[in-house]
């Protein structure tokens, strides 16, 4: 269940690690400045602050968990892969649903970074699945 002679590191998984990972820690220590890097032009209300945070806390766990298990060379990467474009799919339909009330800029940066991360999720997966048989 770990790893075997001769694996290489999975560079994708450190690379989507480490950013999942600073995106979650950057919403947990400045959850406004780092929503405005988003695309929002706007002060978020407290409510709004708490789920940034909360969101936060998920992307640090998710993010350290995958490249803690890309470091390792673990069977499990693939699973944090899909973790990972899971979130941004929970993220993707959520935005979706309020896109109307979106800027343009928003729509652009927080859905197509969503898709992106999607994308990225699932090609990850795919990749660390193949490179292990």
């Amino acid at each position: 269940m770990g790893r075997t002679t001769g694996d290489r590191l999975d560079g994708l998984a450190v690379v989507a690690g480490v950013i999942r990972l600073s995106s979650g820690l950057s919403f947990l220590v400045a959850p406004d400045a780092a929503n405005r890097l988003w695309g929002d032009a706007e002060d978020s209300g407290p409510t709004a602050s708490l789920l940034l945070r909360s969101m936060g806390y998920r992307d640090a766990l998710i993010g350290g968990l995958l490249l803690a298990s890309a470091v390792r060379r673990s069977p499990n990467t693939p699973w944090w892969f899909l973790a990972s474009a899971g979130a941004d799919a929970a993220d993707l339909a959520g935005g979706l649903a309020n896109h109307y009330r979106m800027s343009r800029d928003q729509q652009l940066r927080g859905l197509g970074g969503a898709a992106v991360g999607i994308a990225v999720g699932v090609l990850g997966a795919t990749r660390s699945w193949t490179r292990s048989r």
